[in-house]
């Protein structure tokens, strides 16, 4: 593809899809040239602020930036929703017309409306829930559990994009409940952030915080390659936190033992050959008998080579769960596993729906949440 056509593509995409949405809306709504005036200019401003608010990272006021990636990406939520409704409202008009097209005609105006009103209240309860995670609690029945490792826990945070619109705030509430729950083992499964260690680690210095019986682990999820993997990797040994790249800790509770390895994101070869996930290398040097063996990787698509190695419980996360309507509908065509428990073969899969979201602050139908894993005998 051509540097232009490289250009045009994201451009072409931004003009479509708002385009659409004044062609099949605002005719409906206008009630004169001036209404019609405020809903171009309406939309010409979402075409302009929405690639906008992606790329600030080079403004020198870092408080304008975030509050110009508020407004960004709401808008972007927004939008993603108000397109959707209003296919729908098509496919209902259509209906309408096919069965009394007189009828279908005075359904026109208030249903534009109601694909607004409808749209803007999917976009503030999808906020209000993505800024308010869930505590999920999930018992996984591991096979030949030792009696000392029933009820073990572990916490799990993932995908918590620390970044334009998640601040040392929400970190900081996140860490307090996390210690609140009392883990054996506390679990970071990749994509912590969005941003350099230069413009985000004061915000991320409430992970130095975690605290639990056997430590505190961590795994590159897509996302650190985008933002500097080695930098971050540096940034979080320095908070205390243990990153296991394709290697495992054995761990002695109450005098039994458990393995815990982790990986390397799924795609880090892309970024660099030597960081190429490998859950069988993680098992290297480890005892013939090791208890159960658990695998933390950021992608739940590490799962078929976790069930190859011999693992007995996989923990992901990565895919948002969809993040929110209706894109949850979709994600399954893209993972092997969307979210919740899932079984490959003699391997369990739980895959978190993620701590917090990425791009905009939406969670609609699909909640956020704060994992508390507690294992127990099959």
């Amino acid at each position: 593809m051509s540097a232009r056509r490289r250009f045009l593509h994201p451009i072409w995409l931004i003009v479509s899809l708002p385009g659409y949405i004044g062609w099949r809306l605002l005719p409906a709504l206008a009630t004169g040239p001036v209404t019609l005036l405020i809903g171009v200019v309406a939309l010409l401003a979402a075409c302009a602020i929405i690639p906008f608010s992606v790329g600030l990272r080079s403004m020198t006021d870092r408080r304008l930036a975030d509050r110009i990636a508020w407004v960004g990406l709401t808008t972007m939520g927004f939008f993603s929703t108000l397109f959707v409704m209003t296919v729908l409202r098509d496919v209902f008009l259509l209906g309408a017309h096919l069965l009394s097209a007189p009828r279908a005609a005075t359904l026109r105006t208030p249903s534009a409306w109601w694909t607004l009103a409808l749209t803007a209240l999917c976009t503030f309860v999808g906020l209000l829930i993505a800024r308010r995670p869930r505590l999920v609690d999930i018992r996984i029945p591991i096979p030949n559990l030792p009696a000392a490792l029933q009820g073990f826990s572990i916490a799990q945070i993932s995908d918590l994009h620390v970044g334009p619109t998640i601040k040392r705030g929400f970190v900081e509430r996140i860490v307090a409940r996390v210690n609140h729950l009392r883990a054996d083992v506390i679990a970071i499964t990749g994509d912590l952030v969005d941003g350099s260690v230069h413009d985000l680690s004061p915000h991320t210095a409430p992970l130095a915080g975690l605290a639990a019986r056997h430590g505190v682990y961590f795994v590159t999820g897509n996302h650190e390659y985008y933002s500097g993997e080695e930098a971050w990797t540096a940034e979080l040994r320095r908070l205390g936190l243990t990153v296991l790249k394709n290697q495992h800790v054995m761990l002695a509770h109450d005098g039994a033992a458990l393995l815990l390895a982790g990986v390397t994101d799924y795609a880090a070869h892309h970024f660099d050959p030597a960081e190429r996930s490998d859950p069988a290398a993680a098992l290297h040097g480890a005892p013939a008998r090791t208890g159960p063996k658990i695998l933390l990787a950021h992608q739940p698509s590490s799962a078929e080579a976790a069930a190859a190695a011999g693992y007995d419980l996989q923990i992901s996360g990565h895919t948002h769960g969809g993040q929110f309507w209706p894109w949850n509908l979709f994600v399954r065509y893209f993972q092997p596993f969307t979210a919740g428990l899932n079984r490959l073969q003699d391997l369990s899969i739980y895959v978190s729906r993620g701590t917090g979201y990425w791009g905009p602050p939406n969670r609609f139908i699909v909640p956020a949440e704060i994992t508390r894993i507690t294992l127990v005998l099959a």
